[in-house]
């Protein structure tokens, strides 16, 4: 007998838009359609496979009153106590490192402004990610150089109030400078005349003073030269069949606005600048990759749906909030759901000086009160008529 063909299995699949996710639908129509060059799929088992496929689909949804937030904090905090605390070299590259563990997981979830490791994987356009020369140019482009990693050695001349700077030949020429550019560059900055000698600058403060001297010494140290600010370092490494672009350091604004950048691939680890530069919905994914990432890291198999539902949580007030007390714990409109989380007496007082009402809607403030809570069974009020005598209702 000949089965059902290729347009009748399309088509009896996309009655399911609507009820199914589409990647589901996608994932089931391409299965059918493998399965059908093979052999021949009647009609009834067709209809067999898309019934189970929507009745499996309705087992795993959900159910009304479940305790979401405490399934997915105790499925992301159990593992969490078998991470490691130690900081790795990120992978396969040795001279950058890059916090993993556990203390990368604290960082998501508090939402820190800064990781303590931030980090950019910068991926480039074909013509630039394929050519070794030009993606070490563009790595040299973008490392910040300030005078002092150019400089040989620094003194400051008490007795001629001068401040002299010795700079090497090696750093000069690897990061394409010349004592010309480096002496323009301090004297347009602090509009002080720079005196060129070979190698050696040497500079007047406005005031000849020793405080002026030490001052104008510790500006021209940190001024930077060229490169993208905050980037501190790069690494250049083969990955597949391109070039990839790795820094210590982050600054996603600038490096996406370069011509040379893959905008589409390029990444950091900094979740809130991610957040400024392209949107809430990219800080939210963000979050599940990274603590994913983390986790996987660690050989830990936490469901993607907990990480979903905490980043869920982190950015639906529009802006990225840390789990704690300065952020979704400390937010909550119950008083008593606040204090039980942390410095009590306070939230306390100051809900008796605002004269604060706490309607016992949630979990905590119900168990506090000794009432039942509203999830599961608790979440339902059901009403009961009983039959009167005589068989009538």
């Amino acid at each position: 007998m000949a089965g059902v063909s290729s347009d009748t299995i399309r088509s009896e699949v996309s009655k399911l838009k609507g009820e199914l996710p589409d990647s589901i639908i996608r994932e089931l129509q391409g299965s059918l359609l493998r399965v059908g060059k093979e052999r021949a799929i009647m009609r009834e088992q067709l209809e067999e496979i898309i019934k189970n496929a929507r009745q499996a689909y309705t087992n795993a949804m959900v159910e009304p009153g479940e305790a979401v937030g405490t399934v997915a904090a105790q499925s992301i905090g159990e593992p969490g106590t078998q991470m490691t605390l130690r900081t790795f070299h990120y992978a396969g590259v040795a001279e950058l490192n890059v916090t993993l563990g556990l203390p990368r997981i604290i960082e998501i979830i508090d939402a820190r402004k800064t990781p303590s490791a931030p980090l950019m994987t910068i991926f480039l356009k074909e013509k630039f990610g394929k050519s070794k020369e030009k993606a070490r140019e563009f790595a040299q482009k973008i490392e910040l150089t300030t005078v002092e990693d150019v400089a040989l050695q620094t003194e400051t001349d008490l007795i001629n109030i001068m401040f002299v700077i010795t700079l090497n030949r090696s750093r000069l020429q690897r990061r394409g400078l010349t004592p010309t550019k480096v002496a323009s560059s301090i004297k347009d900055t602090f509009k002080i005349d720079v005196g060129v000698d070979g190698y050696k600058l040497r500079m007047k403060p406005s005031t000849a003073t020793l405080s002026e001297l030490r001052r104008l010494a510790t500006k021209v140290r940190i001024l930077p030269l060229h490169g993208i600010k905050g980037i501190t370092r790069v690494v250049v490494k083969m990955e597949k069949d391109e070039y990839v672009v790795y820094t210590e350091g982050s600054n996603l604004a600038e490096v996406l606005a370069m011509p040379e950048v893959d905008r589409a691939r390029t990444m950091t680890n900094n979740i809130r600048e991610i957040g400024e530069v392209l949107g809430i919905e990219a800080a939210r994914n963000s979050i599940i990759n990274e603590a994913v990432k983390t986790l996987e890291e660690q050989g830990l198999e936490v469901d993607l749906r907990h990480m979903m539902l905490a980043a869920d949580m982190m950015t639906t007030s529009g802006e990225v909030r840390q789990v704690g007390r300065h952020g979704i714990s400390g937010e909550k409109a119950s008083v008593l759901a606040r204090a039980s989380f942390e410095i009590t007496t306070k939230h306390l007082v100051d809900a008796c000086v605002h004269g604060e009402r706490d309607r016992l809607n949630g979990i905590i403030e119900n168990v506090i009160a000794g009432q039942p809570i509203p999830l599961g069974t608790g979440s339902v009020e059901l009403v009961m008529r009983r039959e009167r005598e005589g068989g009538s209702k």
